[in-house]
């Protein structure tokens, strides 16, 4: 019985995560709308350093193995970046309102979107 409720758990959490994914990728691909919030990169990466978050993404929200995962250059939706700072799942802690407010956040993912992406014939060299 508890192989199965174990089971039965790592199934609803995968298809859960599965959802979660489906909608981020679903909302990656609607077209901005002229009420989006818009940010300041250059604050995003004052803040970014201020408030921490290098130490676990790293400088360019490269993420790491043994840390924070990826979040640039293609950060999930910012809704998403701001339900999760708030009330995480993870190892993260939670980041209050009145710790960052949520136009700091919105400065941050500006500056996480403006990573620039790597070159794919650069990629392709570090790969061999």
């Amino acid at each position: 019985m508890k192989i199965f409720r174990a089971h039965g758990t790592a199934a609803v959490v995968g298809i859960a995560m599965m959802l979660l994914l489906s909608f981020a990728a679903a909302r990656a691909q609607e077209p901005k709308t002229a009420n989006a919030p818009t940010g300041n990169a250059n604050n995003g990466k004052v803040l970014f350093m201020k408030d921490g978050c290098y130490q676990c993404h790293g400088r360019e929200g490269q993420g790491s193995n043994m840390s924070g995962p990826r979040i640039a250059p293609n950060p999930p939706p910012l809704e998403v970046i701001l339900g999760y700072v708030r009330k995480p799942t993870g190892e993260m802690p939670p980041y209050t309102a009145k710790v960052i407010s949520d136009q700091e956040l919105t400065d941050i993912y500006a500056y996480l979107q403006s990573r620039p992406h790597a070159e794919k014939e650069k990629a392709e060299q570090l790969m061999k």
